[in-house]
């Protein structure tokens, strides 16, 4: 739970312990988080400070108003500019749920937004519908007229404004829903990075309650009806029109009645189906919900029926995770992590293949638009260890049988899949072409280690065992050309071509550990023991190869440099214990040397880091403290950024600003201090 005013927060940590940490200010807060198309967020101190946003920053406008015996308020966008804004008291974001406490005219208004994104759920995880629940109760004892507004506009279903809409009414079991959506319907026909969806619709449901009604307007129309009258108009607009053309919104009231001591709560439902979500080999997929035959109609309704369960089941996860999390790193790190929940979620897009079987596909947001990227996949993956190893699964398997199919001719592993949401083979570097720009040490281990960590915690190697002669040519690969890689790229790929990579021969050297454990879960007893002694004998060379003194080198061949080791964090993770202890150990005091305001930089080329390898790397720690300390720069630096945007992973340690990249799945990598260790 991370918990923040504007003044000054005490944190009540969920184990019970009274935590003073500096108020978490984030650079972004989730509201509607479901995949790379439905991620809507808050980019500024408080709700009324401007509009809410995709991802890519473009507006999701999202207005909020409220009537207090006849005064209006906002609690939601930045208009109407005349009507004052609701103080906003608190902020809380948990794992699943971000909660709005404001105040006026007498009366205390919670705004809840829940995305229900159970792990251990794949139904609920896939469903894309985020409560919006209004709570009120009187602030001086007195009882007032409480109604309220919310609308969304035509840009929640569009790539740019200027598209065409159109829109109507649905009944379903338990509500009634608006919906809007393009008139082209050009469905899965674009694919790229700084897009949003314009096939499908978006839907505003409200649930059969007291008090409750809608309409489809224009928005200055609409929302001026309800600050002068607290009505909407009985008509509704005309359509189709442009999106951007007096704004044509999906408004919903809700009259609360009289508001006392007592709380009055009234909900809506934001929701979108997109029908299909995916291209995979040529082959549309349906979104994992949709798998069965449901309908718009059908999700809606299931998600009415299922809403007291899930607030209970979300509140019931929220809570452990954040004591698994405080735990295992501390209450900063469980602060970090609750906010970096929903967004590695919501970057991933959980389809079913032709079998109905669950497949998942991450998006490489603001870095290339690749999906199915190895290594976005790999820092992504901790949470989905630590949480349910069928979505690290549900990722593997698209990569695995495109590596093991015809197509792809490589001694190694691929890079992705293809630009999102077109997964229709590899774009990246020299593709199905040539060898030119790929990563094979890195893309090789990074399947490997996820597959080692998957077997180790399913316990059995079931799924690796399928792809097996795959692997083997992968663990070849890495045999021969793993412990002094040539000149390739590696995933921090951003930083160019580094022959002698001391870390990304780390990595090779662990992924051959982990597949001797592989060899040994499938009863290879003798391939385990080759691999075995093969990465024990690259450890010790490595040692002395990588030796600076009180350190090791970036680069074998390169003196006086320095880097991350982050991929170490698989010997201790594994239970390997390839390298001597006293190598975590040298790194992690030097680490804690070399910080800058904002943490350890990524190596000594740049003053930049990438936030998931700087908590990899503090997990090296053998002390609480001293990855506490390596962790706290990074708090701060989504406390003071001034990149108002979802968690980057790239950022200058010297002055907080962003590098590149933002909502970006590997923020799930933030989760590895909590997955246990043997």
């Amino acid at each position: 739970m991370m918990t923040t005013t504007l003044l000054a927060v005490t944190v009540v940590s969920m184990l019970g312990a009274t935590d003073t940490i500096p108020a978490m200010r984030p650079p972004a807060v989730p509201l509607v988080t479901h995949d790379p198309y439905f991620s809507v967020w808050s980019c500024d101190d408080r709700l009324t400070d401007n509009w809410s946003r995709h991802w890519t920053g473009k507006v999701n406008a999202l207005c909020g108003l409220v009537r207090i015996d006849g005064k209006p308020f906002r609690f939601a966008g930045p208009v109407p500019k005349e009507v004052p804004a609701m103080e906003q008291r608190a902020l809380t974001v948990d794992a699943t749920r971000t909660v709005y406490d404001f105040e006026a005219g007498g009366v205390k208004l919670q705004v809840t937004f829940l995305s229900p994104l159970l792990p251990d759920d794949l139904d609920i995880l896939s469903r894309p519908a985020t409560y919006v629940t209004f709570k009120a109760v009187s602030a001086d004892g007195a009882n007032h007229s409480v109604q309220v507004y919310l609308d969304i506009t035509g840009e929640w279903c569009v790539n740019e404004p200027k598209q065409e809409v159109q829109w109507g009414r649905t009944d379903f079991d338990g509500g009634t829903a608006l919906h809007m959506g393009t008139t082209e319907q050009p469905v899965l026909a674009k694919k790229g990075d700084d897009l949003r969806i314009d096939w499908g619709r978006v839907y505003l449901a409200l649930p059969r309650q007291e008090g409750a009604s809608s309409r489809i307007k224009l928005a200055d129309l609409s929302r001026d009806s309800f600050v002068k009258d607290g009505t909407l108009r009985p008509a509704d607009a005309k359509e189709p029109r442009r999106a951007d053309d007096a704004w044509p919104v999906l408004a919903a009231l809700l009259d609360l009645g009289k508001t006392g001591t007592e709380p009055v709560t009234r909900q809506a439902i934001i929701a979108y189906d997109d029908e299909y979500s995916i291209e995979l080999m040529g082959a549309k997929l349906r979104p994992y919900w949709r798998r069965g035959g449901m309908d718009a109609s059908g999700m809606l309704a299931a998600a009415v029926k299922d809403y007291a369960s899930l607030d209970e089941r979300c509140a019931k996860f929220d809570k452990e995770l954040a004591q698994k999390l405080d735990s295992a790193g501390g209450p900063v790190y469980g602060r970090m992590c609750a906010l970096a929940y929903r967004e590695a979620m919501a970057a991933q897009k959980l389809a079913a293949d032709g079998d109905g079987a669950p497949v998942m596909f991450p998006k490489e947001n603001f870095s290339n638009g690749c999906i199915s990227t190895v290594d976005v996949i790999y820092p992504a993956g901790p949470v989905f260890l630590l949480l349910n190893t069928k979505l690290m699964a549900a990722q593997m398997k698209p990569v695995m049988d495109y590596a093991k199919s015809g197509r792809w001719k490589w001694p190694f592993a691929p890079h992705d899949l293809g630009t999102y949401p077109l997964a229709n083979g590899q774009v990246y570097g020299g593709g199905e072409k040539t060898e030119k720009n790929q990563m094979p040490v890195e893309e090789s281990a990074n399947m490997i280690l996820l597959l080692g960590a998957m077997a180790r915690k399913d316990g059995n190697a079931e799924f690796a065992q399928q792809y097996w002669p795959v692997l083997v040519r992968w663990a070849e690969y890495l045999a021969e050309k793993g412990l002094d890689p040539e000149n390739q790229l590696c995933t921090d790929d951003f930083a160019g071509h580094l022959a002698h990579n001391v870390n990304l021969s780390a990595k090779a050297i662990l992924a051959l550990g982990a597949f001797s454990q592989l060899c040994e879960a499938t009863r290879r007893p003798d391939d385990a023991a080759k691999y075995r002694a093969m990465a024990g004998g690259m450890a010790e060379k490595w040692v002395k190869m990588a030796d600076d003194g009180d350190h090791y080198r970036l680069a074998f061949d390169k003196p006086g440099t320095l880097s991350q080791k982050y991929n170490l964090v698989w010997d201790k993770l594994l239970g390997l214990n390839l390298f001597p202890t006293d190598v975590a150990r040298r790194e992690v005091a030097h680490y804690l040397k070399s910080q800058n305001l904002y943490g350890v930089p990524l190596d000594n080329r740049k003053d930049y880091t990438k936030i998931d390898w700087l908590v990899w790397s503090a997990t090296l720690a053998e002390k609480k403290e001293d990855f506490e300390a390596l962790i706290a720069p990074a708090y701060k630096f989504l406390m003071e950024t001034p990149d108002r945007v979802p968690i980057t992973d790239w950022y200058d340690t010297k002055t907080g600003k962003m590098v590149g990249f933002q909502a970006r799945p590997v923020i799930g990598g933030l989760f590895i201090k909590a997955m246990p260790t043997p």
